[in-house]
């Protein structure tokens, strides 16, 4: 018998099925798996976070968490919902309107608002925080430090090592939002010297590495052999750091399965790791990954699927 081709599996939902099952609800119509799934999910933060993220882009384009309001007006889990809904949408609108187009400062601020009324309705959740906080971005000189401050306290005060709201803090901090690389490098390096053994905040350095070669690609109008970006992923630094975040990460981390809200996180370090000629570690990851893939940052130097079978192909991953 043939062997069966490897292909790897883009699922956009990571493997979650119940998310999967909820996000085909929006498709013909309906909430009411939505509000089953965030109701199953709990306080489970990193899985609410994934699944809320990944239910707003399926709603942003859809009328379901305005139905679900309409029938449910004080559903905490509908409203925590909406501010991730009115955050993608402002940030598809700022896609459509082109790189330094400012898009209108009232979506933007109802976008805030839904944000501010979900922090009221669930105090616990680290969620709508960090909606608040990715939204930030869209103001075209951002927000007042002593704000953001204010809206970082918040998120970790109920969520310390929640890498999506590190996230969305590094993005801000970086030079294509409102900072520069020295200071989203250091956020990065900060926040993954204070992480616990097994802890994934140290991938946030690959994320400012992928945002500073997309900051400099961007640069290049698109040329990736343009002077500059050759050793952008195996410089002795990129290198070293990588070893750090598998070392402090995944060789600390409890044994088990990647989630669904880990996979991003994992394709990240594998992608650096292949990018940094470390085969020893490339190897591990892409064995732990097997199909699962994200398509980010892979898409950023090139086509993703291409690239996963090429490493895949010369590292001899079976």
């Amino acid at each position: 018998m043939a062997r069966e081709r490897f292909a790897p599996d883009f699922d956009p939902d990571c493997g979650d099925a119940p998310l999967t099952s909820a996000r085909q609800d929006v498709v013909i119509g309906r909430w009411q798996g939505l509000r089953a799934l965030l109701r199953a999910t709990g306080t489970d933060w990193e899985a609410r976070g994934h699944r809320v993220r990944m239910l707003a882009q399926a709603c942003a384009d859809s009328s379901a968490v305005e139905t679900w309001l309409a029938a449910e007006p004080r559903s905490a889990d509908a409203l925590v919902l909406r501010a991730a809904t009115e955050t993608t949408r402002a940030f598809q609108l700022a896609i459509a309107a082109g790189r330094g187009v400012p898009i209108e400062r009232r979506r933007i601020d109802s976008a805030v608002l839904a944000c501010r009324a979900a922090t009221e309705a669930v105090p616990e959740d680290p969620t709508p925080w960090i909606s608040l906080i990715s939204v930030a971005r869209l103001y075209p000189s951002g927000v007042r430090r002593t704000e953001l401050a204010r809206w970082w306290d918040e998120l970790h005060r109920r969520d310390p090592y929640s890498v999506e709201g590190h996230l969305q803090v590094l993005h801000y901090y970086s030079a294509r939002w409102h900072g520069t690389h020295g200071l989203m490098y250091d956020f990065a390096r900060d926040a993954a010297g204070v992480a616990p053994a097994g802890c994934p905040l140290p991938v946030l350095v690959q994320y400012a590495r992928v945002e500073e070669y997309r900051y400099a690609l961007d640069a290049a109008h698109g040329d990736r052999g343009a002077v500059g970006l050759g050793h952008h992923w195996n410089h002795d630094g990129a290198v070293s750091d990588v070893r750090r975040t598998w070392q402090r990460w995944i060789g600390a981390r409890p044994p088990g399965p990647i989630t669904p809200a880990e996979l991003r996180d994992v394709n990240c370090l594998t992608h650096a790791a292949c990018w940094a000629d470390l085969p020893d570690i490339a190897t591990a990851l892409l064995r732990m990954l097997d199909r699962r893939a994200t398509r980010t940052p892979w898409s950023y130097t090139g086509d993703p699927a291409q690239q996963i079978l090429r490493w895949r192909k010369e590292l001899g991953v079976g």
